[in-house]
Order: C-alpha cells, then sequence, then structure tokens
C-alpha cells in the first residue's frame, strides 16, 4: 500500500513516476492520433470528449451533491442554441469571424446562459428533494425541448439551425483542428473539476448529498451551495452542448429529447457516480456503444437499461470502482 506521510501529498493528482509516464504516453497518444486515425474515429473521439464534459458537470450534480436532475438534455440544449445564435445572428464584423472571436464568444457565451439557467433551476429546487426534485427536472428538460420545437424564430423549429464553419485565421477548423479543440476542452474542464471537487465548496458539495440537515448545522449554506452545484453542472452542459453544436454543424430539437438526458444520466451512473473519471468511463462506454450497435437502433433503449441493472449488480460503484478494486488487488498482491 501506498504510504502518505503528509497533506501535501494527498492533494497531488497525480502521484509516482509510473502515473506520470501513463499520463504523459495517454496525452501524447491524443496528440498524435489524428496523424493517423481516420475522420470517423475523431469524430468519435470528439464526441467523447464532449459527452465526457456533460458527464462531469452532471456528475458534480447528481453524485456529489445529490440533487437528481433527469432535464439535463436542456441545458445542452441551452448551451448549443446560444453558440448557434450566436454564431449566426449576431452581426460580426469579418476580422473577428476570420480570428475565430465569434466561436469563442458563442462557447462562453453558451456557459453562462447554461449557468443562469441552471440557477435559475436551483432556486426553486431549494425545497425539493427526491422524486419531487426528479418530476421538476424533467418538466424542466420537457419544457425546454417543446421551446425549441414550436418557436421557429428562436431554433427553426424542425428545419433546424446550421452554423457557419470555424475559423481560426488562415485556417478553417476542420474535423482534425476540432478535435484538438475538444480534448483540450476536456482536459481543463477535468482538471477545474478535480481541484472543484477536493476543495471546500467539493465538501460542501459531498456534506449536503449525505445529510443535508447535518451540512446546515455545521455551517454549509443550503442555498449558495445548491444552486452553486445547478449552476456548475449547467456551465459544464452549455460547454458541451456549445462543442456539439460546433462538430455537429447542424442543430434540432430532436437532439435533446427525454432520451437524451437518460442517456447522460446512463453515463454517471455505469461509470460510477462520485467520481470523476468514472464520468469519463461511462461516457467513453455509452458513446461508442451505439455507434457499434447502429444496426439494433431500435433495441438501444433495451441495452441501455440492460446495461445499467448489469453493472449495477456486478459493481454497483460504476466501471471506476472496479477498477479501483483491481488496483488494489493489484497492489496487495501476493498477500
Amino acid at each position: 500500500m501506498e504510504l502518505r506521510e503528509r497533506y501535501e501529498e494527498d492533494l497531488f493528482l497525480v502521484r509516482g513516476a509510473l502515473a506520470w509516464t501513463a499520463l504523459i504516453a495517454f496525452c501524447a497518444a491524443l496528440l498524435l492520433l489524428p496523424r493517423a486515425a481516420p475522420g470517423y474515429l475523431l469524430f468519435t473521439l470528439s464526441l467523447i470528449a464532449v459527452n465526457s464534459i456533460i458527464a462531469v458537470g452532471l456528475n458534480l450534480l447528481v453524485g456529489y451533491t445529490g440533487q437528481i436532475s433527469l432535464g439535463h438534455a436542456g441545458f445542452v440544449a441551452i448551451g448549443a442554441y446560444t453558440a448557434g445564435l450566436v454564431m449566426t445572428k449576431v452581426p460580426w464584423p469579418e476580422p473577428l469571424m476570420a480570428w475565430g472571436v465569434s466561436w469563442l464568444a458563442a462557447l462562453s457565451a453558451a456557459g453562462l446562459v447554461a449557468a443562469a439557467f441552471g440557477f435559475l433551476v436551483g432556486v426553486p429546487a431549494l425545497r425539493l428533494t427526491g422524486p419531487y426534485l426528479t418530476i421538476a427536472t424533467l418538466g424542466f428538460g420537457i419544457a425546454i425541448h417543446q421551446v425549441l420545437t414550436n418557436w421557429d424564430r428562436l431554433s427553426g423549429g424542425r428545419t433546424g439551425l446550421f452554423l457557419p464553419k470555424l475559423l481560426f485565421g488562415p485556417w478553417r477548423l476542420g474535423e482534425r483542428q476540432l478535435y484538438y479543440v475538444a480534448i483540450i476542452l476536456a482536459g481543463l474542464l477535468v482538471w477545474v473539476a478535480f481541484n472543484l471537487v477536493r476543495s471546500h465548496v467539493g465538501r460542501a458539495f459531498v456534506a449536503i448529498r449525505d445529510s443535508d440537515i447535518a451540512a446546515e448545522v455545521m455551517g454549509v449554506n443550503l442555498t449558495v451551495y445548491k444552486t452553486l452545484a445547478f449552476a456548475v453542472s449547467a456551465a459544464y452542459a452549455g460547454i458541451g452542448g456549445a462543442m456539439l453544436a460546433f462538430i455537429l454543424g447542424y442543430l434540432e430539437p430532436q437532439l435533446f429529447t427525454l432520451f437524451e438526458s437518460i442517456y447522460y444520466f446512463s453515463m454517471i451512473v455505469i461509470g460510477g457516480l462520485g467520481t470523476v473519471p468514472g464520468s469519463i468511463l461511462g461516457a467513453a462506454l455509452l458513446t461508442v456503444l451505439p455507434q457499434q450497435l447502429a444496426a439494433l437502433k431500435q433495441w438501444l433503449p433495451l441495452v441501455y437499461g440492460g446495461t445499467i441493472v448489469l453493472v449495477m449488480a456486478i459493481e454497483p460503484r460504476g466501471l471506476y470502482g472496479r477498477w479501483m478494486k483491481i488496483k488494489l488487488w493489484f497492489k496487495a498482491w501476493p498477500f
């Protein structure tokens, strides 16, 4: 077992030469992959990065704070359409468009607007727990979908909304460039999430999850931290939605249905609630799985349900929980 003698040692995200070597090799593989990988694989990896952003944000709300949300696709939709409207409706000067200011501003606006909606949803949710909160967030997600479907002037309705190609100086951002943007953004937000959950804010989230009454007695402001959890989670979803819009180049309301909310929720359950790496593992699995089972599309809900039941039966702590057990077994072997 690893012996830690100081508190500072427990704060390191990466410990030991082997862990650093594995991390550097993994990052090098991600950076060099576009030189040899086909476009379809880059597209899949970009979607994994986007879904990882969304899943990490949802896990901050559900896994760490204990606030169940089944309307997360609504926040993703808000981020995606905010980015699309900023790109298409704002009369950007040509130099700003050419140097990528428009899509960078769209990305920032997506996170801010989604965070604002997350705060608004979090305020009435202060008095709701359990199934009541679940139904409230479910209603929010359905309401956003209905607004996007019927408000043609805002979203294009069922016709959809086309986004212009992204530019950065003389370069046009294609699949390879968007892949780099997606993985760098995902890496940055995952690093922020790691540091957030280890800060006093993360400890407050966990205290609320374990017992909100005990947390309040200990001085945790439930109003501040519950609404903050919703806002941060929604900001992650909004940024993920904006990146999804950039990658697809097209938006329409059917991309953000109730099934998508369940899809994101399944990622964190399968990967491991209350773990940032588990969110990434769950996002990777449930991004690749539908593509491998494309011929059985009508059976995908059954596959999702069966996968969740199987994972919960074998390992209630998810894929990351199983990995930690395997890691502990190797550390303790042969004793």
